[in-house]
């Protein structure tokens, strides 16, 4: 059993290498984990594998000191003052990491070792949700129709959208040409089942063969600013 730190001046060298071995061990797991289907740098990645053993060090080095309080402070306000804009996947796996290393230098290494299991399959679990929510936003896109100026748009196309879409939701509509056109804007999310060459042909017939302009609609980067 490994014995509390706290109060200690010094400590042996068994002592020091056992928390930060497995503090560099739950390192390495957080960052196989944050890298699972996830975009990110080697740095990254090695600096996520590094942290936990960085935080433990300090935190064996100044525990029962009133410098502890300072120390974790100033560790965790790392993550905001970041000199890049860091996406929320990328602060949960920091924080991960920190709080690894916060427990280990704490001597709670049997803790921080089900701490980084149970977050790390949470955060695989939360993967697997977000990929799928991908595949559905796949099929998402931004629809602008060109029609005639005598041409009633109110209605005039949902018996398409309702057959070639699934959700489907004008936008905006604005004047063009001097007055004599208007622009149709809609959000779409298509049928995977059906043609979308055919879903444009039909529009086509339907606005005297104008302008039609279909594109993926852009997605916001999960970034925290």
């Amino acid at each position: 059993m490994l014995e509390t730190l706290m109060g200690n001046t010094t400590i042996s060298l068994t002592d020091f290498l056992l928390p930060v071995g497995a503090s560099l061990v739950l390192g390495l797991i957080i960052s196989l984990v944050h890298m699972y289907k996830n975009r990110c740098t080697g740095s990254f990645l090695g600096a996520l594998a590094l942290l936990p053993a960085i935080v433990c060090a300090v935190i064996m080095a100044v525990n029962g000191n009133i410098g502890a309080g300072v120390a974790v402070a100033g560790a965790f306000s790392l993550v905001r003052f970041r000199s890049a804009p860091g996406t929320a996947r990328e602060i949960t796996a920091l924080f991960t990491a920190m709080a690894a290393g916060l427990m280990t230098g704490m001597g709670f290494i049997l803790y921080a070792g089900v701490f980084v299991l149970v977050i790390g399959g949470a955060t695989l679990v939360c993967r697997y949700l977000e990929l799928s929510s991908d595949r559905a936003a796949d099929l998402r896109r931004s629809l602008r129709i060109t029609i005639p100026e005598d041409l009633d748009y109110t209605g005039v196309f949902d018996d398409i959208l309702a057959e070639y879409t699934k959700e489907h939701k004008l936008i905006s509509s604005k004047t063009t040409n001097m007055g004599s056109m208007f622009k149709l804007t809609y959000d779409i999310t298509l049928d995977k089942n059906r043609s979308e060459k055919e879903f444009i042909d039909k529009l086509r017939c339907r606005n005297g063969n104008l302008e039609i302009a279909i594109s993926a609609v852009k997605v916001n980067e999960d970034q925290l600013l």
